[in-house]
């Protein structure tokens, strides 16, 4: 069997401006980036604005087993199969961060015979987002130290400064540190955090960002520090607004590419679902929208995270309104929801799909479920799935595009289409966001994981009346917590019942746009297995690159 890298290196790409005649733009909106790769120019917006919307489709999944189940996969496959049906498809996808690529999952860029390629440019540095992100960020960190170094007129309170650094590695060494050591020359020393890129409040910034002017209206709304007497300091304050935009001036365009069957393919932004909103930029959906028929995408991990946050901040923010969704599943998936290996735990772990279907019925949009199929599935353990599905009367795939592409999606994307033209979404938000801080939470935290009740320490309840006296408590919320899990506990499998919700702290991504109420252990800065995927990747000395997938 050959490995993802091998079939990506073996596919026949076409030049990138065949692909983006094919998506609908002009060569004068691309900017070129090597042969298979580009920027498209905000410019395209004043000629496409009167478009119509096509559908947008959102690919979600189940509680997720740590390798992933798929949902990228099924996500480009999906759209190479509409394609093959003779419908104008594009799909938008996250880009790979470099902890996940060099640590647990490996590669973000699908798998097999539907994957987006360039594959091992986009799993490494691609156009470079993620330093622009990183760089504008740690550039407001070093404006923060700086003007506590050179006097401090602010009278900023160092027990209180709330933006961390970032880098796009996992490195659990760095989530707790003190800089400023060493001498007077040297700073003022405090204590310090590091967070992963994708937690970074400045890629949720460029993902939810409308255009060049809401980007710096949110730079300037970030909050990161505050002083003696309890008052904010923002990016605004510290005059670093023009600097990190100009550093981010390439970041805010989309990357165009495609799939090795040729449908374009956006890849801007990566926010983990789990941490912060976990969907691509809303630029490029909007582009996507208004140039295909259908349009593809991803939230991350499963319905309680991703993809609530996209209905709840994503749309609300702008204005969108899903069509579909799709429902990724995995026999393996299952069987460890129930806790077993056999068709009995097939069986038992449907309570969590079952759990995932009824987190879709809030939001009221018509749903199929894609049955993501895996070698050692057996037609015995398929058959209890679509049992259960035909029996809730929910369409149901069996899906193999890995080893056959868009043909291997041609029943999803036949069931898909079917269920757009029979049934219409009437998209509702799960909450008001004018409702107080602690009911929001609490309506996701019950309707979404099911849990009983949520509880907060006495940090939480003091960041919650800082909220109010700020005016913030209106904004949505985006909360992080474990994604292997529907509670906040990453070893409660299935669908636990009776359980409470933890809240620690609650942060404030006031130029984002929504308050990040942190859940059990959850952490802005992974760690790394005991055997990392760096230690299987390496180059030849013909550039040819191994161990990634």
């Amino acid at each position: 069997m050959k490995s993802d890298i091998e079939i990506a290196r073996e596919a026949k790409l076409q030049d990138i401006f065949s692909i983006a005649e094919k998506a609908g733009f002009l060569n004068e909106e691309i900017i070129q980036w090597g042969n298979y790769k580009s920027k498209v120019s905000l410019n395209v917006f004043e000629r496409i604005k009167y478009k119509k919307n096509g559908k947008l489709i959102l690919v979600t999944t189940i509680n997720p087993t740590p390798g992933g189940e798929g949902k990228t996969t099924i996500t480009i496959g999906l759209a190479q199969a509409l394609a093959k049906l003779g419908k104008k498809t594009m799909l938008g996808i996250r880009e790979p961060s470099l902890g996940p690529t060099m640590g647990m999952k490996g590669g973000a860029t699908g798998g097999g015979y539907s994957q987006v390629v360039p594959m091992e440019d986009i799993n490494l540095h691609f156009t470079g987002d993620m330093h622009a992100i990183t760089s504008a960020h740690n550039l407001l960190a070093s404006l923060l130290d700086n003007h506590i170094h050179h006097g401090d007129v602010f009278h900023i309170d160092p027990r209180y400064i709330v933006w961390p650094r970032v880098i796009d590695i996992s490195d659990r060494s760095l989530r707790n540190v003190v800089v400023g050591l060493g001498g007077p020359s040297d700073g003022v020393p405090h204590q310090d955090q590091f967070s992963i890129t994708p937690a970074s409040e400045v890629m949720a910034i460029l993902c939810l960002a409308k255009d060049l002017e809401d980007l710096k209206k949110r730079l300037g709304q970030i909050i990161v520090a505050y002083t003696y007497d309890g008052k904010p300091v923002t990016a605004n304050n510290l005059k670093a607004v023009g600097a990190m935009a100009v550093l981010l001036k390439d970041a805010i365009k989309p990357n165009l590419v495609q799939t090795i069957e040729g449908v374009p393919a956006f890849i801007h932004g990566g926010p983990f679902a789990n941490i912060a909103h976990g969907t691509s930029s809303l630029i490029s959906t909007n582009i996507g929208l208004k140039l295909a028929d259908y349009f593809v995408t991803e939230a991350g991990f499963g319905s309680e995270l991703g993809a609530e946050k996209f209905f709840d901040i994503v749309c609300r923010i702008g204005n969108l309104k899903p069509d579909a969704v799709v429902m990724v599943v995995s026999i393996r998936a299952l069987k460890r929801h129930g806790l077993g290996n056999d068709k009995e735990a097939v069986k038992k772990g449907l309570d969590n799909l079952e759990k995932h279907l009824e987190n879709i019925e809030f939001f009221k949009i018509p749903v199929v479920v894609a049955i993501n199929q895996f070698v050692d599935d057996t037609d015995d353990e398929i058959a209890i799935v679509e049992k259960y599905c035909n029996e809730k009367n929910i369409p149901v795939a069996l899906v193999n595009v890995w080893d056959e592409g868009g043909e291997g999606g041609i029943e999803l994307a036949g069931k898909l289409v079917s269920l757009l033209h029979n049934s219409s979404a009437q998209f509702n938000f799960l909450y008001d966001v004018e409702d107080s801080v602690k009911n929001k939470i609490e309506q996701i935290a019950k309707k979404m994981y099911g849990a009983d009740r949520v509880v907060y320490t006495v940090t939480a309840e003091q960041d919650i009346k800082l909220c109010e006296e700020l005016n913030l408590n209106n904004l949505p919320i985006c909360i992080a917590k474990t994604q292997y899990s529907l509670s906040d506990d990453p070893k409660s499998l299935g669908r636990p019942r009776g359980f409470k919700i933890s809240v620690r702290e609650i942060r404030f991504s006031s130029g984002a746009g929504f308050l990040v109420p942190m859940t059990g252990k959850i952490t802005t800065m992974p760690g790394l297995p005991a055997k990392p995927i760096s230690e299987q990747v390496d180059i030849d000395n013909f550039g040819n690159i191994t161990g990634l997938y």
